[in-house]
């Protein structure tokens, strides 16, 4: 695992598969996604060198985002957070139903399942769930931007105060131009490109993704360009 400071109070976390993010106010901190099973104890670890971990908020059930979420959890008390499609999936009480994959994104998939831990993970009892709307307590005040498409409960975190998005896998980074594009494994691609343009209309200046680097200026533009190229609003 790696940890790349991007601001004062933002590391990114970086996995063999996903990233995740740590935000910072204060002597409290927040989890963005979990990472993969395994890496809970040096999540921890990283988090509590920053300070007293609150929240572990997730922005959606796929297991290179949730993994550590039980581990990180119970080493430190932090809340589970996710949303309330997604919860029941988080929780392990029924199964997360697979992505729809284009025939261009089945190598891509299958090197990521390889490249994940084999079997089963602990899962958190205890979730507690959050819709369209609302604002958590981190970051000046962290709205809580409802994108499915991805998956059925998929969500985005928008810090308006700090001009801050974290996308999940609605949106992705292209590992060959520095662009931006949408995120791929979607489970519905016409909402995932509706989500698209509904996240590329706020006001961003830093972008942070599931997969890829963030972009760390003028964000909102990039995003919008992208989206545009889909036939996403923006």
């Amino acid at each position: 695992m790696d940890v790349v400071e991007l601001l004062p109070c933002l590391s990114l976390l970086r996995f063999p598969v996903g990233q995740a993010y740590l935000w910072r106010d204060g002597d409290e901190v927040t989890l963005i996604d979990a990472g993969p099973a395994g890496y809970g104890a040096r999540i921890a670890e990283s988090a509590r060198a920053l300070g007293r971990v609150r929240c572990v908020v997730l922005t959606h059930f796929h297991e290179d985002h949730t993994g550590g979420a039980q581990e990180v959890a119970a080493l430190t008390g932090a809340e589970v957070v996710a949303h309330a499609l997604e919860a029941p999936v988080v929780r392990g009480e029924v199964p997360g139903p697979p992505p729809v994959l284009e025939d261009w994104e089945r190598p891509l998939h299958e090197d990521a399942v390889r490249r994940l831990p084999r079997g089963d993970f602990a899962r958190p009892a205890r979730v507690t769930e959050v819709v369209d709307g609302d604002v958590l307590d981190f970051g000046g005040g962290a709205r809580v931007v409802y994108a499915p498409g991805h998956t059925d409960g998929s969500i985005a975190l928008h810090l308006p105060a700090h001009g801050v998005l974290f996308t999940g896998d609605a949106v992705a980074a292209s590992p060959v131009d520095g662009g931006v594009l949408l995120g791929v494994f979607n489970l519905d691609r016409d909402r995932a490109v509706a989500s698209f343009g509904q996240l590329a209309a706020l006001d961003t200046e830093v972008a942070c993704f599931g997969h890829g680097d963030p972009v760390a200026a003028r964000a909102g533009e990039v995003l919008r360009a992208s989206a545009r190229t889909y036939g996403a609003a923006g």
